[in-house]
């Protein structure tokens, strides 16, 4: 009887084994079909069912999965999942975070105006692109973190960014025109993870927010510099127009919004090292960004 047990337990681990080679190959046609070309999504599909099917968990399933599973492994593509944000968007804003390999103009990434909102009205995913920097002791064998700062108060902890792309932004929207329009637009919002829970900044402008409101106005101009972190809620708030962020909010109504698991999540690593990385945009890329290799920096260039 327990050979039998044996057996048939060395059988499972060996079609768990064949499940993910299939779930890798066939992300690798996906990534290698371009998100633009025929047959990327049918690989992408195809990749997400297997892998759920090895039993990587729920968060490793649904919207894009995989990518996560394959860039950082299944402990931490699971925290990150667990982590994304619920995102909260201004009243009357209409533009979402999209994948600038497949929409760079405003009119893709436009949605409704009000209620849970999971796709443009163009079919484009909301999307968010993360970065992580595991400072910890013993980080996935997955993850790279040869060019990272893990120094000084950086070590043990575990850094997320939620990276958020926009075709355009328009920091002065309430004036006529396209007085302070310009193309591209990378916004972020930053976890902090270590024995003491989570702590939570938003990039906006020249610097980091953690709460709405007019004592931002500072570190906005790049006129002081801050950390900006305090608890993280699970939320990430973000303005019309500018799309600059913050992390908290009281007694704000979700009016729109978009729920953390309707999220589309890529890893940012992956796009930079492949063609994407040479990708133009008329600001920093974030895997440009002085702050991609140093999470505790408190710019935003």
């Amino acid at each position: 009887m327990a050979d039998r047990r044996d057996q048939a337990g060395q059988s499972t681990v060996e079609w768990l084994g064949l499940v993910l080679l299939v779930a890798l190959l066939a992300l690798g046609l996906a990534t290698i079909a371009g998100a633009r070309l025929p047959g990327y999504a049918l690989a992408r599909a195809l990749a997400d069912r297997l892998i759920c099917a090895a039993g990587l968990g729920r968060e490793s399933c649904g919207v894009f999965g995989s990518e996560l599973a394959t860039a950082y492994g299944a402990e931490l593509a699971h925290t990150v999942r667990r982590r994304a944000p619920t995102i909260a968007y201004e009243d009357g804003m209409r533009a979402l975070p999209v994948d600038f390999r497949s929409c760079r103009q405003d009119p893709c990434s436009m949605g409704v105006a009000d209620g849970e909102v999971l796709d443009s009205l163009q079919g484009e995913p909301v999307t968010l692109f993360v970065h992580v920097i595991d400072c910890r002791a013993d980080p996935p064998p997955e993850l790279e973190r040869a060019d990272a700062d893990c120094s000084g108060e950086r070590a043990g902890k575990l850094y997320l960014q939620f990276w958020a792309y926009y075709p355009g932004s328009q920091s002065l929207k309430a004036l006529p025109g396209d007085a302070g329009f310009h193309n591209d637009d990378w916004e972020s919002l930053q976890l902090r993870i270590g024995d003491g829970g989570a702590e939570a900044r938003a990039s906006s402008h020249h610097g980091y927010n953690y709460e709405g409101g007019a004592g931002n106005w500072l570190s906005d101009a790049g006129l002081a510099e801050r950390q900006a972190w305090g608890p993280a809620g699970g939320r990430y708030y973000i303005s019309g127009g500018s799309h600059a962020g913050h992390a908290s909010q009281s007694n704000k109504a979700l009016g729109r919004w978009t729920p953390s698991d309707g999220i589309r999540l890529v890893p940012v690593e992956e796009v930079a090292r492949g063609r994407w990385g040479d990708t133009s945009f008329a600001v920093t890329a974030p895997w440009l960004k002085r702050v991609y290799r140093d999470p505790e920096y408190l710019g935003t260039d």
